[in-house]
């Protein structure tokens, strides 16, 4: 007796789900912590802090008020004025460090490799300095008494002392002071790899051409810079516009609010006054003013720009 041959099985079909899984499922869960670090770490506290930008936020009870602390912040005369001094200090150090790194990287990229490392390490080390440290130097340097090594130097002219710190028509100039002797080791050393990374051909066809130095300068090396130079002068309005450190420790926001920034009226405002849906009103006003620096940065300069 001949029996029937067994029909083969169907292949189970697995779902969409189930290939998705099996196809991206590790590489989902290595970014899982990550992306949930974000989630708690940085996303929740901003959605928090633009709610309670309209409340009048107490821990035990907060109330609903509207847009009264963004109305309160536009009758604010400190406020205005932090704005002023912020502004001030970020024209006053960003045009001006761009200038002096660009500079300097110019000259050390004309050096011998071992000057130019001993330059770019140097030079970059009061950016691995943390700004407390830097902040309390300054101090020093800043001493309104004949032991003040700026005071010192002066002496030297026959020039009386000066309160660096303590009068309103000097006190941001300093802090601007010790921005523009201490923040040009990063931007050296982008400046410096974008300077390695411009083919020599195209200096070499130049002198062929008898191009002068400045010629070279003008139409090879500064155009091939604008986008790390654009770069410098984003990261370097955003960083002003956050400066926070050195007036903490230098000057309190003093004398009569003369070095008084938007950061220091936040802190100030948070953890002084305890009002903390006024403070977060005012952080959403600076996120709002560096955004849109930000974008016309980017749409008056970068157009020229190639990347």
């Amino acid at each position: 007796m001949q029996t029937a041959a067994a029909a083969p099985t169907p292949k189970r079909r697995s779902s969409p789900f189930g290939r998705f899984v099996r196809e991206y499922g590790w590489a989902y869960l290595f970014i899982l912590v990550p992306v949930l670090m974000f989630l708690v770490f940085t996303l929740y506290p901003v959605i928090s802090a633009f709610v309670m930008s309209f409340q009048r936020y107490n821990i035990m009870h907060s109330t609903w008020i509207g847009f009264d602390n963004y109305k309160a912040l536009a009758q604010n005369d400190v406020f205005w004025k932090s704005i002023r001094n912020t502004v001030i200090f970020t024209i006053g150090t960003v045009p001006l460090n761009i200038v002096i790194t660009f500079v300097l990287s110019f000259f050390i990229y004309q050096m011998k490799n071992s000057w130019q490392t001993f330059f770019k390490a140097s030079l970059y080390l009061p950016t691995v300095a943390s700004g407390v440290t830097l902040s309390v130097v300054w101090l020093a340097i800043f001493d309104p008494t004949d032991a003040g090594l700026l005071n010192r130097l002066l002496g030297l002219f026959g020039i009386d002392p000066v309160i660096w710190l303590g009068k309103s028509g000097t006190a941001l100039f300093s802090l601007m002071l010790m921005n523009w002797f201490g923040s040009h080791g990063a931007g050296i050393i982008l400046y410096l790899a974008a300077m390695g990374g411009i083919p020599k051909s195209l200096y070499e066809a130049a002198d062929i051409d008898h191009a002068s130095g400045w010629s070279k300068f003008y139409r090879i090396t500064w155009p091939l810079l604008k986008p790390t130079t654009l770069y410098l002068l984003v990261t370097g309005v955003i960083t002003s516009f956050q400066v926070f450190i050195s007036v903490y420790l230098m000057t309190q926001g003093g004398p009569n609010f003369a070095t008084t920034t938007i950061a220091y009226l936040i802190y100030d405002t948070a953890f002084k006054f305890y009002d903390f849906g006024l403070a977060s009103a005012q952080s959403f006003v600076l996120a709002a003013i560096i955004i849109i620096i930000s974008i016309v940065q980017f749409k008056f300069f970068s157009s020229d720009v190639e990347y």
